[in-house]
């Protein structure tokens, strides 16, 4: 079978040794757009040279509940990879399929034609804003999530996949999106004692990836860190941890790691 283990141990070294490396933090600056008559927001990390120099660029969208600042702080992309231009967009009141049926808590989309599109209307709006502002790496955008995160990460996968170089997606699942992938480099985290999306429901969707990208099929899907091997150069990398539904303190370092691999041909 074709594959290989990372230890995680690699991928903490590595943000450690970026963390200590005297550059300095980015601190994010709230950016608004209005979209429908509806003011959209965003925490934005520029690296000095955004209007100097081409830059990759990462979306990372929090869970349903979660907030902007609290994804800036736990996940800090900006700090794991400097010279990116990191977008951390603030979701709106959302009803949540697994827990929130009321939409008391923000959250995103889950599916094409959700809530009239804000919030694929709120990604087009941040990107051809980006595209006009800063000299963009069109080569490598990237997108990431946790958790309803995660799910509108598979749905720009579908609905904006020409854009993207990879994707990660944490705690997730899209099964409706399926039939509108084109084959991309993914990187999924998976909790095995997910209470709330299931590993099992996980599972299939990764073992759809695998079958998508022309991986080599995975009799089972090992613990930690594991690249599945693509005949198309597509891979799909599964980050399986013990725990549950959190997002692991490890994963950002490891999705940076992936991310600098990768960029569209």
């Amino acid at each position: 079978m074709n594959f290989r283990l990372r230890p995680l141990s690699f991928a903490l070294s590595a943000a450690l040794a970026l963390l200590s490396s005297g550059r300095a933090e980015n601190s994010p600056i709230r950016r608004e757009w209005k979209i429908d008559g509806i003011m959209r927001e965003a925490l934005i990390a520029l690296p000095p040279q955004a209007t100097t120099q081409t830059i990759p660029v990462i979306f990372a969208f929090h869970g349903h509940g979660g907030t902007a600042r609290n994804a800036a702080r736990a996940w800090s992309y900006h700090t794991l990879w400097p010279d990116a231009l990191v977008v951390y967009p603030q979701g709106l009141p959302t009803p949540g399929t697994l827990t929130d049926p009321n939409g008391q808590q923000p959250g995103w989309q889950t599916a094409a034609g959700d809530q009239d599109d804000r919030d694929l209307k709120f990604f087009d709006a941040m990107l051809v804003s980006l595209r006009k502002d800063y000299h963009l790496d069109e080569r490598r955008i990237f997108v990431t999530g946790h958790s309803n995160g995660g799910s509108f990460t598979y749905l720009l996968w579908a609905q904006r996949g020409d854009v993207f170089a990879a994707v990660a997606p944490s705690s997730a699942v899209d099964a409706k999106s399926l039939s509108k992938f084109k084959p991309k480099p993914v990187f999924h985290v998976a909790g095995e004692a997910d209470p709330l999306v299931k590993f099992a429901w996980q599972k299939r969707m990764i073992v759809a990836l695998l079958r998508l990208n022309q991986c080599e099929p995975a009799a089972s899907l090992k613990p930690g860190l594991v690249t599945h091997g693509s005949k198309i150069g597509a891979p799909v990398v599964t980050f399986i941890h013990a725990g549950g539904h959190e997002f692991p303190a490890e994963a950002p370092a490891a999705i940076v790691s992936f991310f600098k691999e990768h960029s569209k041909p």
